[in-house]
């Protein structure tokens, strides 16, 4: 058993508080891993508020995750310690019909499947002060170790800075796959970006690598314009600038809509709205953020022959892409760098929370 820090979700709505807790040592088909890297994300935030669906508390947060193998229980064949590994949120357990579709990324031991607060075998890794303590989409990624099963840890480059390719646990993953891989954008097409946090200005990279030819970034904070328009952005417009609706806005100024529309903020007024901002005919829309409301459209937005997709982790298969999309980093093919805006020890976590609040960070990663 290891003795370590993490940052304890006590209950709903509370901030974080950083405990010493027990982690027991991995059982046959999992990894121990030591984090050396983790960043915040939205997804952590709606966790915290009680608005993630079938979570529990106590629980340690943390889904964006890098670090090093400690150890690995019986059966383990792809890892070993010393390995620099991710950690994935949504696992790929290479054994359902979805993991044995070359065209679905999605696994069925994912969260949106069965809930991950416990390890398969119903049982935490985690204690603390006598309490068994939840995990977070089995990964856990805020503590010094965290225990996850085989199928949810990919092995990367020796050579990758674990400080900057954590983003590759979520964010940038899923907001460059929305453009690359569900929305398939095509050379000298027109694409608007709707949310311009870590997902959002990953899917800008992802628009202006696919050759689009113009991105419009939709965002109410002005202050994030400027490094979309270094990440590709041609255009970027505030909702709150304007008289009408911002799908008309966007319909005006590109003649009939965009051809790929992207929600990366979670809000269902905005989903409809990147909805109705692309064309009528052959608009595609990928809705990447979540909400955990309920939301009506008019059934003649899509009659027309508009398209809506999901994606879930930018239609990666994880354990198979992650590490290709580490080695493309390593060979400068994108800049990952440019969406981190703030590094802090781990013990401030709750000062990455309220940066997040406050719209001044794109991504803060926190260092163990």
């Amino acid at each position: 058993v290891i003795r370590c820090r993490a940052a304890v979700a006590w209950a709903a709505g509370k901030p974080l508080s950083v405990e010493e807790v027990e982690v027991a040592p991995p059982k046959a088909g999992e990894v121990r891993i030591k984090l050396v890297a983790t960043g915040i994300c939205q997804t952590d935030e709606h966790l915290l508020q009680g608005c993630f669906p079938n979570a529990e508390f106590p629980v340690i947060p943390g889904h964006e995750g890098a670090g090093i193998v400690e150890s690995i229980g019986e059966g383990v064949t792809s890892v070993k310690p010393g390995d620099k590994v991710i950690l994935l949120c949504l696992p790929q357990c290479g054994e359902c019909s979805f993991c044995r579709n070359p065209e679905s990324n999605y696994c069925q031991k994912s969260q949106i499947s069965e809930p991950q607060n416990l390890l398969p075998d119903k049982t935490s890794r985690f204690t603390c002060k006598g309490k068994q303590i939840h995990h977070f989409m089995w990964v856990s990624t805020f503590a010094e170790y965290t225990v996850v099963p085989e199928y949810a840890v990919a092995k990367i480059d020796a050579a990758a800075p674990l400080d900057k390719v954590c983003l590759f646990g979520c964010g940038f993953s899923t907001g460059y796959g929305a453009a690359i891989n569900t929305a398939k954008v095509k050379p000298g097409s027109t694409c608007a970006v709707f949310g311009l946090g870590g997902v959002g200005l990953s899917a800008v990279m992802g628009c202006k690598a696919a050759g689009a030819a113009r991105i419009i970034a939709v965002d109410i904070n002005k202050d994030k314009f400027a490094k979309a328009k270094e990440l590709g952005a041609t255009d970027c417009i505030n909702p709150r600038d304007f008289q009408k609706p911002i799908q008309e806005v966007i319909t005006e100024m590109t003649g009939q809509g965009v051809d790929y529309s992207f929600e990366a903020i979670g809000h269902a007024d905005t989903m409809i709205a990147a909805l109705a901002s692309c064309n009528m005919s052959t608009g595609v829309f990928v809705m990447i953020g979540v909400t955990d409301s309920e939301l009506s459209i008019d059934p003649m937005l899509l009659l027309t022959g508009r398209t809506w997709k999901g994606t879930v982790l930018g239609g990666w298969k994880s354990i198979e892409c992650i590490p290709k999309l580490v080695s493309s980093y390593l060979e400068k093919k994108f800049n990952l760098d440019l969406l981190i805006t703030h590094t802090l020890p781990f013990a401030k976590v709750n000062e990455g929370f309220e940066l997040l609040h406050a719209g001044k960070s794109i991504r803060t990663v926190l260092l163990f």
